[in-house]
């Protein structure tokens, strides 16, 4: 990497406030990256994701009735796991 050469100090405080604002859009873009993974890591999205690979399949009416099922069986499999 070549050496910069600055000419006042209004420069490097430019260049500076540049790489402040390049770092921040850089981390706000990671935040956004590891929400994105965590909410397609839930339960639910995967089922939807799963379930919308066969949506041609199945009609909007069955779909509809699945999914608003499974948060019901999952509930009941983690009671029926914990021995409630």
């Amino acid at each position: 990497m070549e050496t910069k050469k600055y000419s006042s100090y209004a420069e490097i405080d430019r260049e500076l406030e540049i790489l402040k604002i390049e770092k921040e859009i850089n981390y706000q873009k990671l935040v956004l990256s590891v929400q994105k993974t965590k909410e397609s890591l839930e339960p639910q999205n995967i089922i939807n994701g799963f379930l919308g690979s066969y949506k041609t399949i199945l009609s909007n009416s069955y779909l509809k009735i699945i999914q608003a099922a499974i948060p019901y069986l999952i509930g009941w499999f983690m009671n029926k796991k914990r021995g409630h």
